[in-house]
């Protein structure tokens, strides 16, 4: 079998920050032929030993910190991809935040306040399942949301006009360009499920007793404005895709395709830092020698014990 270097295009994946975003261009099932479902475990499992194998560079070269961004609609699968993907990542290099309906101390701050709060430091990376983005997506949809953020100057629902949004995208923008400019990688995914494979997860999430715990009115009433949910999301992407901090859409009806599609984002990602372990100076290197000769003569040495007793035997 091919390696997935070889098996996975992503090209087509990326947004053109050049081009008016229409999802209905992006399919939602996967319609290739470079991989079949029967691969995908294995090509997964690939994909996760060379993630470690990555990572462990990228924590060590403690140059760059990743952050990527997961944002879908209600059973899109963000947590499937968290879990099958990032089990390659060693914990202590990787810090996993899920993001819920700000609660009144984080709503006395602006808006990026609490997403700040878990950036990743160098030589780590956090995964934001929903992030800062909500902010121009949720509240798009319920606008009155935005009144519980006292923002200066809006005091009504009729000031949250396009201009409102268009400065909030520009924030998002100079926000995300920052971070750039110092050292943070930044990779957007947006899992586009159809509306009839959604239906299909929420009735599963009815049916098994395993699920319903996931389950909950209100993702009903968010699947009432799922037009309106998509025109948002067409927006904000249009609006936020850049060279820097690209998004990519991932076909998200196909749970197995759109894991193997996410980890090859990223590890592409990763190659292009061309990140290498550290290199040591001469004089660091000689103290390494050093050390190990002063190891080796340590008294009662496990290594040295069987080397003395096969040159007794030789003679």
């Amino acid at each position: 079998m091919k390696s997935e270097r070889q098996r996975i295009s992503i090209d087509h994946l990326q947004v053109n920050p050049a081009k008016k975003l229409r999802l209905r261009k992006f399919e939602t099932q996967y319609t290739g032929k470079e991989i079949t479902k029967q691969d995908s475990e294995k090509l997964l499992e690939q994909s996760r030993k060379e993630l470690a194998e990555i990572q462990d560079m990228f924590y060590a070269a403690n140059r760059y910190s990743v952050l990527i961004i997961l944002q879908a609609m209600d059973a899109a699968g963000k947590d499937g991809a968290v879990k099958h993907i990032m089990s390659g990542f060693n914990p202590m290099g990787v810090k996993i935040y899920s993001f819920k309906a700000p609660t009144s101390h984080e709503l006395d701050h602006d808006y990026f306040w609490r997403h700040a709060l878990a950036l990743p430091a160098r030589g780590e990376i956090a995964i934001h399942n929903r992030s800062h983005y909500e902010n121009v997506l949720v509240t798009r949809v319920h606008p009155e949301y935005l009144l519980n953020e006292n923002v200066p100057g809006i005091d009504s629902l009729k000031q949250i006009d396009n201009d409102f949004w268009e400065e909030r995208f520009k924030q998002i923008r100079r926000f995300e360009k920052n971070l750039t400019e110092n050292g943070t990688v930044i990779l957007k995914f947006f899992l586009h499920l159809s509306k009839k494979e959604q239906k299909k997860r929420l009735i599963d999430r009815i049916d098994d007793t395993s699920k319903n715990w996931k389950f909950s009115l209100a993702d009903l009433k968010e699947r009432d404005h799922w037009e309106e949910y998509q025109k948002a999301y067409e927006d904000a992407i249009t609006a936020t895709t850049t060279e820097e901090a690209p998004w990519f859409i991932i076909p998200a009806d196909d749970k197995w395709y759109a894991r193997v599609a996410i980890a090859q984002v990223i590890i592409t990602t990763f190659r292009s830092l061309k990140i290498g372990y550290p290199s040591i100076s001469e004089k660091h290197k000689a103290e390494l020698h050093i050390a190990k000769a002063a190891l080796l003569a340590e008294e009662g040495d496990e290594q040295t014990k069987p080397a003395k007793k096969k040159a007794r035997k030789s003679r």
